[in-house]
């Protein structure tokens, strides 16, 4: 009786974490460039009381073992990185990845870098374009003096140009480049939008937007979140009802015991 206590437990154990990702997930409906988390499980170990094919008499086995299982358990969390619907902004500092392939490169505080999908770009006060939180964009694009801002362009393939002062023809003052991995699964999430490489998700691959399977680049749009809220209030439903078989199998149980306990002779 004790081993349903514990394994319906597990059960519980596991629908909550199964929420807290959704509803990590609902918060970030909004969130530029946000990609949703998956929550994959495992059933435990088994204990097993009767193995299947011992020997039942001189010329025949048992076809079927006896085995009791002891839950389930978080297995992994995994980021979806299928597309999230454009938004167009007007802003010139807008960038989106026009397919599923292509990060931006950010240079942070510490030397290192990480990746992003938020193309959300700002100017600093030294005309470098950075993220919101103020980190370079990598390669460093910087207009420079005398630049007018609003007739600044960024084409399909990542070419950034500008008109400067009174030149009617525009300069070319960059290149953004677009950056991939062989496992983005494999990345490690840090907040801020933005993504580590690791083991896991190989290293960079560095490439031209629009050629060699990279997304183009949209200027004046932002990929907005692919949370499907729709997707998430069903599976919230499922990880409800499931978290409520799990409380009513620990309450059975504990009935049980009870009347075992209270049996008399």
């Amino acid at each position: 009786m004790l081993r349903s206590l514990w394994t319906a437990a597990t059960g519980m154990v596991a629908q909550q974490f199964q929420m807290d990702t959704i509803a990590n997930n609902l918060s970030n409906v909004n969130t530029t460039g946000f990609k949703k988390n998956r929550a994959d499980f495992q059933d435990l170990v088994y204990q097993q009381q009767v193995l299947a094919g011992t020997p039942a008499t001189a010329v025949s086995e048992i076809p079927t073992g006896v085995y009791f299982g002891a839950g389930t358990r978080v297995a992994a969390t995994q980021k979806l990185f299928e597309m999230g619907s454009l938004q167009a902004t007007g802003n010139k500092f807008d960038l989106a990845v026009t397919s599923e392939v292509g990060f931006f490169k950010i240079l942070m505080p510490d030397g290192t870098f990480s990746y992003t999908r938020d193309g959300s770009f700002k100017i600093d006060a030294r005309q470098q374009v950075v993220t919101s939180n103020g980190y370079l964009l990598e390669p460093p694009i910087t207009l420079p003096p005398g630049a007018i801002n609003n007739t600044l362009q960024v084409s399909e393939e990542g070419e950034v140009t500008v008109r400067v002062g009174d030149e009617i023809r525009p300069t070319k003052i960059g290149q953004i480049d677009l950056f991939r991995f062989v496992n983005p699964a494999g990345l490690q999430a840090i907040g801020n939008n933005l993504f580590k490489e690791t083991m896991a998700s190989g290293p960079e691959i560095q490439g031209t937007p629009g050629r060699e399977g990279f997304g183009g680049l949209l200027q004046g749009f932002l990929e907005m979140s692919n949370v499907k809220i729709v997707e998430e209030m069903v599976s919230m439903i499922v990880a409800q009802r499931a978290y409520e078989s799990n409380s009513k199998s620990i309450t059975t149980s504990d009935s049980m015991l009870g009347t075992a306990i209270s049996m008399k002779r």
